[in-house]
């Protein structure tokens, strides 16, 4: 496979950090877990040492931190982890590191944005509450939160659609800042992606064209990347119909991450090349509906280490399997730049 040509940067648009010492912050942690250590810049480089293709930066999303909605709306306490996050965002962005947490003063400027947790259900005056407090714990680095995101993933139906969910979707919107949408077609079914088509109508709804909030569509929706015949699999046909009806609002982009999580773990062990040719199905969609304007490389990492030899072996098995797409579909320079980088810093708004 021809190489991509070496100066084509990379920003990573999925990531996720953590320090040891705020492991017990995170709602999904338990003993033993295998993701249930620090995962911090360092560690992050490691993984992306060999990449053939220079990495200038990624963008954090939030970690799932435990919340309260309902005391965080009466007064701020449940709000604690989470704005405890951005304060560990802060100091890598403004490069002020505590000891053992595996970031220094020179990283800072590796992190090109960050998506912190959002109170999204409790309405647009609670989430205009909370976007003061992260200004506040944010200081300086509050020029590179560009978004919020509240997983919907392991939520219950409906709760995208609740007038307060689509309130504080439109203050987004108003307020030149994404929502990143976690949905998960393959364990929720396609009840997921209806009510992310809905949600999006809605939220647009009557909104002035530059107001309308921008949608950060993560892994694909998590499609069951599992499933042997396409051609007859209600869940491809029911997610190849979504991911065509989402990309009719020029307000959405879609990232090519997440895919270790969602397909048999016999493929994890395949060459790029064999996972590349498993995947074509999903990824000829996501080509075809968004067109390179409006997809973006993300690794999810270190979720997609989960299962994997090495950190740094599923960072570039993922990578490479990008790669095979843009040579696969003979993409030019300029649409490579866009796949690799470029989308990310256009749909984030961040300035270079």
């Amino acid at each position: 496979m021809p190489a991509m040509a070496a100066d084509i940067p990379i920003i990573d648009s999925h990531i996720h950090l953590y320090p040891e010492d705020e492991l017990d912050t995170l709602s999904w942690y338990k003993p033993g877990e295998p993701l249930g250590k620090q995962h911090s810049v360092e560690d992050y480089k490691a993984a992306t040492t060999g990449s053939p293709y220079p990495v200038k930066g990624f963008v954090f999303l939030e970690t799932d931190r435990k919340n309260d909605l309902e005391s965080g709306a009466k007064d701020g306490s449940g709000w604690k982890d989470p704005l405890a996050e951005v304060d560990w965002l802060r100091r890598i962005v403004t490069g002020t590191p505590k000891d053992g947490q595996g970031h220094t003063k020179e990283d800072a400027e590796l992190c090109v944005a960050y998506i912190p947790w959002a109170p999204m259900p409790s309405g647009a005056e609670v989430l205009e509450k909370y976007i003061e407090k992260v200004k506040e714990v944010a200081g300086e680095s509050w020029s590179k939160v560009r978004g919020f995101r509240y997983l919907l993933q392991d939520k219950p139906n409906g709760t995208a659609l609740t007038e307060g969910f689509i309130e504080s979707l439109k203050l987004l919107g108003r307020k030149k800042l994404v929502f990143d949408l976690g949905v998960d077609q393959r364990q929720r079914g396609r009840v997921q992606l209806e009510e992310a088509v809905e949600m999006i109508d809605r939220a647009h709804d009557g909104v002035a064209e530059e107001d309308k909030v921008v949608f950060i569509i993560n892994h694909m929706c998590k499609p069951d990347l599992g499933v042997y015949n396409t051609m007859s699999s209600p869940s491809f046909l029911a997610w190849r119909t979504a991911m065509f009806t989402l990309s009719k609002c020029e307000q959405t982009y879609m990232k090519v991450s997440g895919g270790f999580s969602e397909m048999p773990d016999t493929l994890k062990e395949r060459t790029a090349e064999d996972i590349f040719e498993a995947l074509m199905p999903w990824l000829s969609v996501i080509l075809a509906a968004f067109g390179t304007d409006r997809i973006m490389f993300g690794s999810d990492w270190p979720v997609c280490t989960v299962g994997m030899a090495s950190s740094a072996e599923a960072w570039s098995k993922w990578q490479k399997v990008v790669a095979r797409l843009c040579w696969m579909a003979t993409l030019d320079e300029e649409a490579q730049r866009k796949i690799w980088g470029g989308t990310a810093l256009k749909a984030y708004g961040i300035e270079t």
